[in-house]
């Protein structure tokens, strides 16, 4: 069964709480990410480095039912238990009511809770915010750990069966220009038909992918905006994945990207952890914060700061697109640049 999440193709959903099997002697580790996709990427990098160092660690996983099948495949799992909030604040309660009873090596609270105070645990690490200059959100899940001086890049854990099933999805002669043309915002959102000048420049004759495939992204939601990038290329290399696999299938996909474009999202994010030279657009979100991480990405904007688009909309509730300012040159320009350092 497919479940829409804001934009984003979620399939693979765990129960409220999936239950691995458990292993005696183990260092048992509690580890509480985010409620959205691309904060749960961003922070993902850390699960691998408490793996890497501690060999006998055990996870269980508490996230949000966005974030949590990003982590099936982590394979020092235990649980995953999806973590749904309630009006009343009784999820937090309810929370402590299923980890209580364990024992923690060590508990990792990236949502800063009180909740790490009432639990048997030997150590705890805890998310508060810092004053000062807004720093990256990969520098700012790294500091939890400390380890802020060699910060864990987002990664994901993929298994033998999500990698050749994104195998036979990407299949094909050439390479491939991946897009996300959607966002959980409005706001965030670049035109599609934006989306769709920017591959024919980037795909057509003198173009530097000509001839290349064009592989696009999405949630079922987004198939109307999809609908405009179907005839950009003939249709044997159209790779049509809008509403059809589940998050981590994308992420394994991505990773035979040649070049991503795509509005920030949780699958800019996902696109950048997988490797693929990465093109960001942004608006009305700070990319100091959530610029796509690592060596192959660009961030691009029009000419407005993000402070400039705030001071217009200072709640961003406004159901207006903040992305109109925003050339395809400009976009276009960045991918050539991308693509020539890479």
């Amino acid at each position: 069964m497919l479940t829409q999440v804001r934009g984003e193709s979620v399939e693979r959903q765990p129960p409220a709480r999936y239950k691995g099997p458990m292993t005696r002697g183990t260092f048992p580790i509690l580890f509480i990410t985010a409620t959205r996709i691309g904060d749960a990427v961003l922070s993902s990098g850390l699960i691998k480095r408490l793996a890497d160092e501690i060999p006998s660690a055990r996870f269980t996983i508490v996230a949000g039912p966005a974030a949590a099948p990003l982590f099936l495949d982590v394979p020092a799992l235990d649980e995953i238990i999806v973590f749904e909030k309630s009006k009343d604040g009784g999820h937090w309660f309810r929370l402590w009511r299923q980890v209580r009873r364990t024992s923690w090596g060590l508990v990792v609270d990236l949502r800063g809770s009180a909740i790490t105070q009432f639990l048997k645990k030997k150590r705890r690490a805890v998310y508060r915010r810092q004053p000062g200059e807004p720093v990256h959100k990969v520098i700012e899940a790294a500091r939890v750990l400390r380890i802020e001086d060699e910060p864990a890049g987002p990664y994901l854990y993929t298994s033998a069966e999500t990698e050749m099933a994104a195998a036979d999805l990407t299949a094909g002669e050439g390479p491939i220009l991946a897009l996300a043309p959607n966002a959980n915002w409005v706001g965030k959102t670049w035109p599609v038909e934006r989306f769709a000048q920017a591959a024919i420049q980037l795909l057509g004759e003198g173009g530097p992918l000509q001839g290349a495939r064009l592989m696009v992204l999405g949630g079922p939601d987004d198939a109307t905006a999809a609908q405009a990038l179907r005839h950009v290329v003939p249709k044997d290399r159209y790779i049509d994945l809008v509403g059809k696999v589940d998050l981590l299938t994308s992420y394994a996909c991505l990773k035979h990207a040649t070049l991503f474009i795509g509005n920030d999202s949780g699958l800019m994010h996902l696109a950048a952890a997988a490797g693929a030279p990465t093109v960001g657009l942004f608006g009305p979100s700070d990319d100091r914060l959530y610029g796509p991480w690592g060596a192959k990405t660009k961030v691009v904007r029009g000419p407005r700061t993000f402070e400039q688009i705030l001071a217009v909309d200072p709640g961003f509730q406004q159901a207006v697109c903040h992305m109109m300012d925003l050339p395809v040159d400009t976009v276009v320009a960045a991918a050539r640049d991308l693509l020539a350092d890479v």
